[in-house]
């Protein structure tokens, strides 16, 4: 996108043979004739979309996930279950939005070895990811978990530097010192004082667990890239929901492991009796948290192939400011000095952030601008 060296995945609306995005890179170069307003404004529904499943789907799986814990839940590998068990929900888009018909156009496919093997890797990568994160945000409050998962934003510009050749600028540059500042500053206080169900003695663990956590979703956001670039190289939306089906079956399948391994599957029955808001409260929590990780998945995959993995993890970031407040209403963690200075600073760098990708967008348009003429 511009001259970052942002590498963009543009989606396209099934059936229809053009780029939606609005980006210089959409436009070959021997044909340089700007977007129609009407795949710009499909683009543009796409994102909007997207940004609305993320937001809504991990603010509210993390409250929940922070509620089956103060309930009296305390099985990590169940917690870990249910961040990826609600991939059968998926299929209700996907039947939505079918392959589009096969393109007379010759098109190297992928072999099913290589899309198995993505599949797997990924699948377990997102597993470990998932187990890190509920051990995390069972022992940090709410509110300084979602403030250190913003740190994730820091690690994805590393890692897309690396592996999506994403090039450093000055804003994106000052986005890493803000979050890694803002992480700094949380990573300093000795324990967790501001929630009564959070364990004692555990915040330097659980903030390192959700440190690992993000820089290890970041990776795994940026592999999925890859993929996509690289790989896959099948620009339908249907695409990205089988890729994250598969992923999260593969996931799936590995917490089942882990929780019978670890013995934690035998106390589940006594941790239903004894859950504080009963026991159909308890299955409701578990089924709500899975679907809405799963609506959050699919605006993750979504952003990452219609955008990129770096845009996906900002807007990721954006639900900062919301979980802490709500974390405050429901759970009553107390928003002290510190805490407050880490969310301003960690808004400060997404927006230093967005600003980036504001100042890239208007030398694109410029630039087809120029060569449309």
């Amino acid at each position: 996108m511009g001259d970052t060296g942002d590498v963009q995945l543009h989606v396209r609306v099934e059936g229809d043979q053009g780029s939606a995005g609005p980006t210089k890179d959409s436009i070959p170069s021997n044909e340089t004739p700007p977007p129609s307003k009407l795949r710009h404004w499909r683009w543009w529904l796409m994102v909007a979309l997207n940004i609305c499943f993320l937001l809504a789907g991990q603010t509210v799986g993390v409250l929940l996930g922070r509620l089956y814990y103060n309930e009296g839940g305390n099985s990590k590998w169940m917690a870990t279950v249910v961040q990826s068990a609600g991939f059968p929900v998926l299929f209700i888009p996907l039947l939505l939005y079918p392959s589009p018909p096969a393109s007379t156009a010759t098109v190297a496919r992928p072999s099913i070895v290589k899309v198995a093997v993505i599949c797997i890797c990924l699948g377990l990568i997102i597993a470990g990811d998932n187990l890190m994160y509920s051990y995390g945000l069972l022992y940090l409050p709410v509110s300084t978990y979602s403030l250190v998962c913003a740190t994730q934003l820091a690690f994805n510009v590393v890692f897309a530097y690396f592996i999506n050749s994403q090039k450093f600028t000055s804003p994106i540059l000052n986005s890493v010192v803000l979050l890694t500042f803002s992480a700094a500053l949380l990573g300093s206080q000795s324990d967790s004082e501001d929630s009564a169900n959070v364990p004692k003695g555990k915040y330097p663990l659980g903030f390192v667990l959700t440190l690992g956590a993000s820089a290890t979703y970041s990776l795994a956001l940026c592999l999925l890239q890859l993929a996509f670039q690289k790989v896959l190289k099948t620009e339908t939306f249907s695409v990205v929901l089988w890729i994250q089906i598969c992923t999260s079956f593969v996931a799936t399948i590995a917490s089942v492991v882990g929780l019978f391994a670890s013995g934690e599957s035998s106390g589940l029955h006594g941790e239903m009796e004894v859950y504080g808001k009963g026991k159909v409260s308890y299955l409701m929590t578990l089924v709500w948290t899975a679907v809405a990780w799963q609506v959050s998945s699919v605006g993750v995959v979504g952003l990452v192939f219609v955008v990129s993995s770096l845009f996906s993890n900002a807007v990721s970031t954006l639900a900062l400011p919301l979980v802490p407040i709500f974390a405050v209403v429901f759970f009553h963690d107390k928003m002290e000095g510190v805490k407050i200075i880490a969310m301003l600073i960690a808004i400060w760098g997404f927006v230093s952030y967005i600003y980036h990708h504001y100042l890239d967008d208007k030398k694109t348009k410029k630039a087809i601008a120029i060569d449309a003429e």
